[in-house]
């Protein structure tokens, strides 16, 4: 082992004027108490199980998880919100994360969110459907308001867009309160003849109508896992 000598200042790395401007850029001073929701069938694979296990929350900030079991999924979210909404505790939460029991965020996929939400209702993490011919979920350019044709990713930035899936997506609370909405039936799966939409896009359609905006985060990279094939894509 090589001997050293130092003669330094000891004040540390993180103690600069830059350190102390991007803390305050990614809002981790905040308020950011999260309801963790997951919409589930009752079973979920082992590399889920442990891609939640090793997931980060903000410092000291409450993360409650909530599972709901048994519901067709648009239902699942409609009930799951109005037991929260009706609690006068986990009312006053700031954010709700969706997170579906086959997809895997990245340990700080959190924190990624809590900075790209600054300027945004809701933001998600990119995953894509499963399959070699998979798409990725931004759903639809702003220039073309109502429309949902799967954008291409633009590498690690924050991609506006018209709707997202919700396996790993944060969304500020407020926007359940909003009257604009039917209580109760913000998510709804529509599969009529000439007319289908997911229990996503049927919420984030209403949601822009009410000038609301949504963003991926392309930083954060969630896998999506196919348990009969024991793939993640």
């Amino acid at each position: 082992m090589t001997g050293q000598i130092f003669i330094e200042n000891y004040e540390g790395k993180l103690n600069t004027n830059e350190r102390y401007a991007k803390w305050k850029e990614l809002g981790l001073y905040k308020n950011l108490s999260t309801i963790w929701m997951t919409p589930t069938r009752g079973v979920m694979g082992t590399r889920v199980a442990f891609s939640w296990m090793n997931v980060m929350g903000g410092f000291n900030q409450p993360l409650c998880r909530m599972c709901v079991e048994g519901y067709e999924v648009g239902h699942a979210y409609n009930e799951a919100l109005k037991q929260i909404l009706s609690s006068p505790q986990l009312s006053k939460f700031t954010y709700l994360l969706t997170v579906e029991e086959d997809n895997t965020p990245p340990p700080d996929g959190i924190l990624k969110l809590y900075e790209s939400i600054q300027q945004y209702d809701a933001v998600g993490g990119l995953y894509w459907t499963k399959g070699e011919g998979g798409a990725p979920m931004i759903w639809g350019d702003p220039k073309e308001p109502n429309t949902y044709i799967p954008q291409a990713p633009i590498k690690d930035t924050i991609q506006q867009c018209n709707g997202l899936g919700m396996g790993f997506t944060l969304f500020r609370m407020d926007m359940f309160k909003n009257p604009g909405f039917d209580f109760g039936r913000w998510f709804q799966t529509i599969g009529e003849i000439g007319k289908v939409m997911t229990q996503d896009l049927f919420f984030f359609q209403k949601a822009a109508s009410l000038g609301y905006k949504f963003a991926c985060d392309t930083r954060c990279k969630v896998g999506h896992f196919d348990a009969p094939n024991g793939v993640i894509w």
